[in-house]
């Protein structure tokens, strides 16, 4: 008898026609009679009242029946229209919930993606940002440069104008992460401040093997001191997966008034900026002061006359 009880809680119980008929009994008194509950219309309104008749429940067999109370309706047309009261209109939407769930994982897990993000693919640019990082104590500026097609020549190997680019753009990028870039080129806010900019005296470069194209490349570099008045940058680059030694390079920096074009000593405040980042080591090129000689005709080893662009690619 529970589980009935329950169900008739949960479904409806439909009846026929005719045993509504049977049990609805129109009363004297302008009242219907609905299987023990009594209607009464309503004098302000037409809605019709609801008035549960007080008897006991009948009995089966000896055994009591727990009828279902019919909750209340103002006409027949808002009875009908009523959705019967079921099990499932009755469950909470989860829908909604589910929604904010699944979105949070979904934010979650692209964040831990992005905080643990590693290559899938050796020849893939090892810094997706381009930025680079200080390493070894702050004293060393690190990037990876993956080598393009565009980046080569005939030869499938990186020109030198590519190796160049890669040594300019960590030397600024180093001067960035340091916070020492107040110009945009270089120039430390003591140095813009009195219109200094750097000038480059010497360079020497050192290629052992020029990288190819999708090779990815490690480029470190690091300043020290030079002389009195003057500042030296040097460079290494590897290859990243292997280790090997692609090119080293030093350069020597002084510092010129961009408006009289004269060389400058360093002022003691941008001593006081650029020192602290110098690292105490030797160059990675031997100074050779050799200087090229001009070639002529009747000092070069080999004299060719007559060729063409198509014969010097060839």
């Amino acid at each position: 008898m529970v589980a009935t009880a329950a169900t008739s809680s949960f479904f409806p119980i439909t009846s026929s026609p005719d045993s509504i008929d049977s049990k609805n009994k129109k009363l004297g008194n302008g009242s219907t009679n609905l299987g023990g509950i009594k209607l009464k219309p309503s004098a302000s309104s037409g809605s019709l009242q609801v008035k549960a008749n007080a008897q006991a429940p009948p009995k089966i067999n000896g055994t009591t029946v727990v009828m279902t109370p019919v909750e209340g309706f103002t006409s027949e047309d808002a009875a009908s229209s009523l959705p019967p009261r079921t099990f499932i209109n009755q469950l909470p939407d989860w829908s909604m919930l589910l929604a904010a769930i699944t979105t949070i994982f979904l934010a979650a897990e692209k964040q831990w993606m992005m905080l643990d993000w590693k290559p899938r693919r050796p020849d893939m640019l090892i810094d997706p940002f381009g930025i680079g990082r200080i390493v070894q104590d702050g004293l060393v500026f690190r990037q990876n440069f993956s080598i393009r097609s565009y980046e080569i020549g005939a030869d499938r190997t990186a020109s030198i104008e590519t190796l160049m680019n890669h040594l300019q753009e960590t030397a600024i990028n180093h001067c960035k992460s340091a916070g020492l870039l107040g110009d945009g080129f270089g120039a430390t806010p003591g140095m813009c401040k009195k219109n200094l900019i750097w000038v480059v005296t010497r360079m020497q470069v050192v290629v052992d093997r020029y990288p190819t194209r999708g090779d990815v490349v490690q480029v470190d570099t690091w300043v020290s001191a030079s002389g009195k008045n003057g500042m030296r940058r040097d460079w290494l680059v590897s290859n990243s997966k292997t280790g090997e030694i692609l090119t080293r390079a030093c350069s020597v920096w002084v510092m010129m008034n961009k408006l009289t074009r004269r060389l400058s000593k360093i002022p003691e405040e941008v001593r006081g900026e650029i020192e602290p980042h110098f690292m105490n080591s030797d160059p990675v090129v031997a100074e050779d002061n050799r200087k090229l000689v001009k070639l002529d005709d009747s000092t070069a080893q080999y004299v060719r006359k007559g060729l063409t662009a198509y014969d010097l690619m060839v």
